[in-house]
């Protein structure tokens, strides 16, 4: 993809509010944004500048995988199912050791993670 077709897809969808998105386009071309990040919008711009605070500090971005399964917790605690939880907790236990989850994780989540044990307040 050209840098301008990059450009303008990064940010049409920041107006679209599709962040996820944007922020797959940023992170695979990272390196190129940097020198160029004056031609993105405001937005788009902070998403690039958190993403290089994070590799600079050695924190390794969720993958889709991982924001599937915390999407699907969330669900989870929503609808209080306490089974489900405890499957994907068990399968997918050193997603828990990351501590930057914590901020993917609605309430409801926070509250039964933190009472099975699962994660620290």
């Amino acid at each position: 993809m050209k840098l301008n077709e990059l450009i303008k897809q990064i940010n049409k969808s920041v107006e679209d509010y599709d962040y996820s998105s944007a922020r797959k386009y940023i992170e695979e071309n990272i390196e190129i944004l940097e020198t160029k990040k004056q031609l993105l919008k405001s937005n788009a711009r902070e998403i690039l500048k958190f993403l290089v605070e994070q590799s600079k500090m050695g924190v390794e971005p969720l993958s889709r995988k991982e924001l599937n399964i915390i999407n699907a917790i969330n669900a989870y605690a929503y609808k209080f199912d306490l089974r489900g939880i405890k499957v994907l907790v068990k399968e997918n236990a050193k997603l828990f050791i990351r501590e930057e989850i914590i901020a993917y994780l609605n309430n409801d989540a926070k509250t039964i993670l933190t009472g099975m044990g699962v994660i620290k307040n």
